[in-house]
């Protein structure tokens, strides 16, 4: 994102008008595409760039919003996108790299962590593992440094101890957890830091798709907990990011 030192220096080299230049520094710079109005100023006003939600919405309309954002930000992420989509957006953006564990694009290099912080991200079960993914890639495409603690629940809490020092030594972290969500008030009573716990729909008939573990995480008697919806791998990382880069 450029600077207003940046700004103004284009503007005196004749390579930005002082209308385009006057709607960069008051911070309502968009790109209206008809499909979409493209929010290019968020990562000067909130400190990440926006991000490209890929469900609902077309490859063709995905490869807009990212052309039109390559000016700006860098690098660009996309959650929620079909492998079968992502297909098609490699034909135009042939740079854009692809999880489909995490069902995330992103679009130019990931930054480099400026501080040994760290997020852990821990998750009770394999089967939660796509959504600490999604929040795995959202952390790292915002500069930060992740650890990962995969399958560590309470059916065989021991797997839990033996990671202890990794998730205590984290700035923040995330716990994923579902079938009844009692992984985040287990971590939340061994730790001094803030945890962010984030409900999975993982879970037989009375999971409710994630009510029952959401449920759970709201109640619990651990402090220091925030709760973020069921499957918000997105939303949790977000949060993380700016805890972990205060």
């Amino acid at each position: 994102m450029k600077t207003t030192l940046e700004i103004l220096e284009a503007v005196a080299a004749g390579k930005v008008s002082p209308t385009l230049a006057t709607q960069q520094l008051a911070g309502t710079q968009v790109a209206d595409l008809g499909f979409a109005a493209v929010d290019l100023d968020r990562q000067r006003r909130n400190g990440f760039p926006e991000v490209v939600y890929g469900a609902g919405k077309t490859a063709e309309q995905i490869i807009g919003i990212n052309r039109a954002m390559s000016a700006q930000s860098a690098p660009i992420l996309t959650t929620r996108l079909s492998a079968e989509k992502f297909a098609v957006i490699k034909a135009a953006l042939p740079q854009a790299v692809y999880d489909e564990t995490a069902r995330c694009m992103i679009v130019g290099a990931r930054p480099t962590p400026a501080s040994d912080d760290y997020i852990a991200i821990v998750t009770a079960g394999t089967s939660d593992v796509p959504v600490a993914e999604e929040a795995a890639i959202t952390a790292e495409t915002f500069g930060n440094r992740v650890e990962r603690v995969y399958d560590v629940g309470v059916a065989g809490i021991q797997r839990l101890f033996a990671r202890l020092d990794v998730i205590r030594g984290a700035k923040v972290v995330i716990v994923i957890a579902g079938m009844e969500g009692a992984l985040a008030s287990v971590v939340g009573g061994l730790i001094d830091k803030p945890l962010i716990a984030v409900p999975t729909s993982i879970g037989y008939g009375t999971n409710f798709q994630g009510m029952t573990a959401l449920l759970t995480m709201l109640n619990s008697c651990a402090s220091g907990i925030t709760v973020v919806n069921i499957d918000n791998g997105f939303g949790a990382a977000y949060s993380a990011s700016m805890i972990n880069q205060l």
